[in-house]
């Protein structure tokens, strides 16, 4: 079921049998260790410095997003105009994120990762970028939202020491003036935000 299947870019990987999947067509599912796959892929994470890396992350949050825009924290983002890093597989951009400062915070504004690369500790890598930025800034916490369908990023977050700390109801809804289906047909609607606070 990747996109063969559905006219979507693929977004996701199948857990258990590595298939690419659009969110339309990705279902959540319980399963065992055993049955998720690990590569040994080598990556390298750095700072996004030329035009060819923010142009890669453009051409990434049209793929997972439709739009350059992200809205976050009530602020609105062109997301390769932000600082950030990228994550690169033999000199290729697949995987990004990009992120704010505030006052006392980092606003993580969008992390995105190529399917076929999830999974190998890409996202986790950026995230510990980001932290070690916050840390140098003297920022006491990273912020996050994510849609109210997203579980897989859910999970990721909290796995990762984020925990819930504000439901937004309708303000994805509002911003595209509907409501569409997300992650497993699930209606989007509200912005979940999630911090995470530095020792």
């Amino acid at each position: 079921m990747g996109r063969k299947q559905t006219e979507k870019e693929a977004v996701y990987r199948c857990a258990v049998c590595g298939k690419l999947l659009c969110g339309e067509h990705a279902r959540l599912a319980t399963v065992c260790a055993s049955h998720l796959k690990r590569s040994e892929t080598a990556f390298k994470v750095s700072e996004i410095v030329s035009e060819g890396e923010r142009s890669a992350v453009r051409r990434l949050v049209k793929r997972f997003w439709g739009e350059e825009e992200q809205s976050t924290f009530d602020g609105k983002f062109t997301v390769a105009e932000l600082p950030g890093y990228v994550a690169k597989v033999r000199n290729g951009v697949v995987g990004f994120i990009s992120f704010s400062p505030t006052s006392d915070a980092i606003v993580v504004v969008a992390l995105g990762v190529q399917p076929r690369y999830q999974s190998i500790g890409i996202g986790s890598s950026l995230i510990r970028m980001v932290e070690d930025e916050a840390r140098k800034l003297r920022k006491s916490k990273i912020l996050v939202s994510t849609s109210n369908d997203d579980l897989p990023a859910l999970g990721f977050y909290q796995s990762r020491g984020f925990q819930i700390i504000e439901a937004k109801p309708n303000v994805i809804a509002e911003k595209h003036a509907r409501i569409f289906r997300g992650i497993g047909g699930l209606p989007v609607r509200d912005e979940l935000r999630m911090q995470k606070t530095l020792n």
